[in-house]
């Protein structure tokens, strides 16, 4: 009997429905087991993200009926909308940039450092890092409030004049010219969280054998190291981290709002592009405008994590 071989499938094969269907008959259990997140995630994030996409070509006040207006929204973002044009296109760029890099480079950087220590010290670093990302809003109320205070009880303004640095106190979360500053310190300070746990825990799980072979063929120091095994072996962490900073910095708004106590900050020189969304949302009512708003968010955001996986994933998973 001759048997026809068959041609292997390619690299990018892609399932028919009814192979992925006789597949998914094979392995039911697995599928049962998965079924509780699968419906949280439609229910939560598919539901939520499809009806603000169709939101986002209406008008919709939140009481009356919602009334098609195709792409009038997206049109006033890009020529009507002078205030995202003039202050939260620039500040929420400007935040980003020297958020999510300079966020995730200290994240890196504090996790090699933390990983060279001794064993007994390295739980004591990493649980005085990642305890300021625990408390979060309460020492942004509590603590940089007071530091950053326009008056002269302001530590910051006290240790200031006390040195002749300046002659007079500075209101640091109410100037325009310095809250943006305020919030980017604030911001990455608060910053060391899941991300930093991510790449510390990456670096922990190099095997200890690739140093060894590393300093056999030529490795002489522990940056060496750092560039020609560690940053290779842990990937998957740097891909997740380097995620999570960008991503939470494009999400962030409440960092003025919690510094300046204004909503809009003072002069919008705090607002970034989740403030504008909860401005129309929230105290205007244009429901539509700002789910358009948030679409587009989420379409940045989306092109930004691709960009992510592009330098830092592996083939596979673009």
């Amino acid at each position: 009997m001759i048997r026809i071989a068959r041609k292997p499938k390619p690299e990018k094969y892609r399932p028919t429905l009814g192979e992925t269907w006789i597949e998914m008959r094979k392995n039911k259990l697995a599928y049962i087991f998965i079924a509780p997140f699968m419906v949280c995630f439609v229910i939560f994030i598919v539901l939520p993200v499809l009806s603000a996409t169709v939101l986002s070509f209406t008008q919709f006040d939140s009481i009356s009926r919602p009334q098609f207006i195709g792409l009038r929204n997206f049109m006033d973002i890009l020529t009507r909308d002078l205030l995202l044009m003039t202050h939260v296109i620039p500040n929420t760029f400007i935040f980003a940039v020297a958020v999510g890099p300079i966020g995730y480079a200290l994240q890196f950087i504090l996790a090699w450092l933390i990983n060279c220590v001794p064993k007994r010290l390295k739980v004591i670093y990493t649980m005085a890092i990642y305890l300021p990302s625990i408390a979060g809003g309460v020492l942004i109320s509590v603590v940089f409030t007071v530091f950053f205070s326009g008056d002269r009880l302001g530590h910051l303004n006290r240790l200031l004049l006390n040195l002749g640095m300046i002659v007079e106190p500075i209101a640091w979360t109410t100037d325009r010219d310095y809250l943006l500053l305020v919030m980017i310190i604030v911001t990455i300070w608060g910053s060391m969280g899941v991300g930093f746990l991510s790449l510390f825990a990456g670096m922990q799980n190099v095997d200890e054998q690739l140093y060894e072979a590393g300093r056999i063929d030529g490795i002489r120091n522990a940056f060496q190291e750092l560039i020609h095994i560690t940053i290779p072996q842990m990937k998957p962490q740097m891909l997740f981290s380097a995620v999570m900073s960008i991503v939470g910095a494009l999400r962030a708004g409440q960092i003025g709002v919690q510094l300046s106590g204004q909503n809009p900050t003072p002069e919008y020189a705090g607002q970034l592009w989740q403030n504008h969304i909860e401005d129309f949302g929230f105290q205007r009512f244009e429901l539509g405008y700002a789910t358009a708003l948030s679409f587009v968010l989420l379409l940045f955001t989306y092109a930004i994590t691709r960009l992510c996986f592009r330098f830092l994933g592996a083939k596979e998973d673009e």
